[in-house]
């Protein structure tokens, strides 16, 4: 069920480092709150994860899920540039983070 914890933390972080572009320096209400609560509930789930995963472990997924969807997110939503480097290095943050779910 970790793992599970995890994953959502790693979905609710991206959904508030996507949420802070449209709160346009926390000046918008409701984007605001969708991303002060997204933060929140990300933390909350990390909290649960690290009752029984190793914290390095799951910092690294955590932020790993995050680093990756955000960009992702980024490029589909943003129009930021996609470049074969930009995909190569999104692809070693998942190869760590699929690497430490296989070492932990």
């Amino acid at each position: 069920m970790a793992w599970t914890y995890l994953f959502v933390a790693g979905l609710l972080e991206i959904g508030w480092a996507i949420g802070l572009k449209y709160t346009e320096g926390f000046s918008r209400l409701w984007p605001s709150v969708g991303t002060v609560l997204a933060m929140v509930l990300s933390l909350a789930f990390l909290g649960l994860a690290l009752k029984s995963l190793p914290v390095g472990t799951a910092y690294a997924v955590w932020t790993g899920i995050g680093a990756v969807g955000t960009v992702i997110l980024s490029i589909v939503l943003f129009n930021e540039p996609t470049t074969a480097l930009r995909l190569a290095c999104i692809g070693l943050i998942l190869a760590g983070i699929v690497g430490l779910k296989l070492v932990a």
